[in-house]
């Protein structure tokens, strides 16, 4: 049976000149490299400068996964940005970005799932494609979570980085099998009853500040891994696919004990999952699409291999998705 599917044409990343160790930050708070390395797996981060924007991250990482692999921006139906740091509150972020490309047509919006948002975003993109409504997507995870993040809270501040990472997806024909090239499944959720475990304390209709991160760790992680081995075996089983048969796990990079844990309740050997919170941190919507780039400008991820996504955020907002690359 002949289907549509998205297909993965490029990806691409940026990352900010500054680099923020857990040495700098015990200068600034009550803290140490060998007490972040031990609860979170975090040695550095990347933070903007003072002129840099969430568009800038975003620009410049869709520059990239455009740039090599030789696609037009005339090709582009739609740039779909997920960020929680968003330039201003309005216009969208992605139509800064569609105007920054040089892209005059089709359209462009924000998507807003925390630490969920490329996910969520992704399956927005894949929805289209599949519809027929689009062609060819840009998709950005892009984040200057150093604008909220309090510098005097060691339990938080020490967690975020900034960076911005893209996909270029594009309609493919598929044979309806879980052998085809794309997007092969995608499952997001939410529950509200969560909010109170992760969020800002500020909003424009709430505050009118922006507001900084708080987060109830403990509960954040308990809740973390059960609900992403949940909806990765969801994925997995709905198509008929094993974690035996995963090339690639990559997760939302968020702590490393959540992955560990998340990996081990999957079955998944550390071989098959991809890292890159220590030298990232949690970039939010940016991390999965980050580490993606990564691998695959390292020659580590192939094309055919099997890919499974998985993410949580604040809200809560969790979800997975399964690619063959």
């Amino acid at each position: 049976m002949s289907v549509i599917r998205s297909k993965i044409l490029g990806v691409g990343s940026y990352l900010p000149e500054r680099v923020m160790t857990n040495d700098d930050l015990s200068k600034m708070v009550d803290t140490s490299d060998e007490w972040i390395v031990e609860r979170t797996g975090i040695k550095i981060r990347h933070i903007a400068s003072e002129y840099e924007m969430t568009s800038d991250l975003a620009v410049k990482a869709a520059q990239d996964a455009l740039g090599k692999n030789h696609i037009l921006i005339g090709d582009l139906d739609a740039v779909i940005v997920a960020t929680t740091t968003p330039d201003r509150t309005f216009p969208a972020t992605a139509t800064k970005v569609q105007t920054q490309l040089g892209m005059t047509r089709g359209f462009a919006f924000d998507l807003q799932a925390v630490c969920s948002g490329f996910l969520y975003a992704m399956t927005m993109a894949d929805s289209l494609i599949r519809s027929g409504q689009v062609k060819t997507a840009l998709v950005i995870g892009s984040e200057t979570l150093s604008r909220l993040v309090d510098w005097k809270d060691r339990n938080t501040c020490v967690l975020f980085g900034d960076g911005a990472g893209a996909v270029v997806l594009s309609a493919a024909q598929g044979d309806g099998t879980v052998e085809d090239t794309g997007i092969l499944n995608t499952k997001i959720f939410s529950d509200g009853s969560f909010g109170d475990l992760l969020y800002t304390t500020g909003g424009p209709s709430y505050s009118q500040t922006v507001g900084t991160i708080f987060m109830n760790g403990r509960e954040v992680f308990r809740q973390a891994v059960g609900k992403l081995a949940t909806a990765a075996e969801q994925v997995l089983s709905e198509v008929g696919v094993k974690s035996d048969d995963l090339s690639w796990f990559i997760p939302h990079q968020a702590n490393l004990r959540i992955i560990d844990s998340t990996a081990k309740k999957l079955g998944l050997p550390l071989s098959k999952v991809v890292v890159t919170v220590h030298h990232h941190a949690n970039t939010s919507a940016a991390s999965i699409p980050l580490a993606l780039a990564e691998k695959v400008n390292s020659g580590e991820i192939k094309k055919g291999d099997l890919l499974l996504f998985d993410a949580m955020g604040g809200g809560f907002t969790w979800g997975a998705m399964l690619a063959r690359f």
